[in-house]
């Protein structure tokens, strides 16, 4: 079985944490700090997981452990099949000082506390990854978004445009807000199917409730704005570098017309990675 594998080295302070964010937010299991040697006991173990197509690995400098039998490890990495790259991240030292000056972090290799001497011996050890190399990013004048934004694009060259996840959540205000909602919509105001004997036990999976929802002039001139809002503002989000973003459709009890309105903006947006969940719709009975 043969993997994506990324390799993310580079320069202390140039963004070897985001960038591994960004690997895992794309589906990769990545391991941070790990010596050359164990990568292919890693690689093996991953084979008997068949979910696991894509791995990313830090590669860190502050030990010599950490470094020796690199080169070895990547080439019996191409040697087994497997797409692999190297991302080098750099970084102007003038940055890196302020950098760390900013964070009051102490560089790995400044045991005294001489930032620039510790920057110019990581450069020397790490010269020959940076000369094998797939592709090198300077951080330099980058924000954490730019970076995320850059190395989404990388990644996902060759593949379809890049999404970030959505997930459409319906929920019952009587039980709170979703703890990880980025947006809220507010549906009590719509005409509630509660009130109707016929569909009070029924939920807004049944057709009739959904009919029922959607039928409203209120409801469709409501998803109207809202599909309006979302075309402009999801692009927006991904150009942030945005990964997952949770969308919730309240009413009062979660279960008529949240849950019918979640369905509905899910079906708008299917050309994207999007997930429903309906959280209250077998909660408390037939409810609003």
């Amino acid at each position: 079985m043969s993997f994506h594998v990324v390799v993310v080295t580079g320069l202390s302070g140039a963004g070897r944490s985001t960038a591994l964010h960004v690997l895992e937010d794309l589906g990769f299991y990545c391991v941070d700090n790990l010596p050359p040697s164990l990568v292919e006991p890693v690689v093996a173990l991953a084979s008997a997981d068949r979910k696991v197509r894509r791995l990313g690995f830090g590669i860190d400098v502050r030990t010599a452990v950490f470094l020796d039998g690199t080169e070895a490890m990547l080439a019996a990495m191409s040697a087994a099949g497997h797409q692999l790259e190297v991302l080098f991240l750099d970084c102007a030292d003038d940055i890196l000082v302020r950098r760390y000056s900013e964070s009051r972090r102490p560089h790995p290799l400044a045991s005294r506390g001489d930032v620039p001497s510790g920057i110019a011996e990581e450069r020397e050890r790490l010269a020959p990854l940076r000369a094998a190399a797939s592709h090198v990013v300077d951080t330099s004048e980058m924000s954490v978004h730019d970076l995320k934004r850059a190395l989404l694009d990388w990644i996902a060259r060759d593949e379809s445009a890049w999404r970030m996840r959505v997930r459409v959540v319906s929920f019952g205000f009587k039980y709170g807000l979703p703890n990880d909602a980025d947006l809220v919509f507010d549906l009590r105001h719509l005409p509630n199917p509660h009130h109707d004997a016929a569909l009070r036990p029924q939920t807004g999976l049944d057709a009739p409730v959904s009919d029922f929802v959607l039928q409203q002039a209120a409801t469709q001139e409501l998803l109207g704005d809202v599909t309006r809002f979302l075309e402009h503002a999801l692009p927006r989000y991904e150009e942030e570098g945005k990964a997952y973003l949770t969308i919730a459709i309240g009413c009062t009890g979660g279960r008529h017309r949240s849950v019918a309105v979640a369905e509905e903006l899910a079906r708008r947006f299917a050309d994207r990675d999007v997930r429903v969940h309906h959280r209250d719709v077998g909660r408390g009975g037939p409810r609003a």
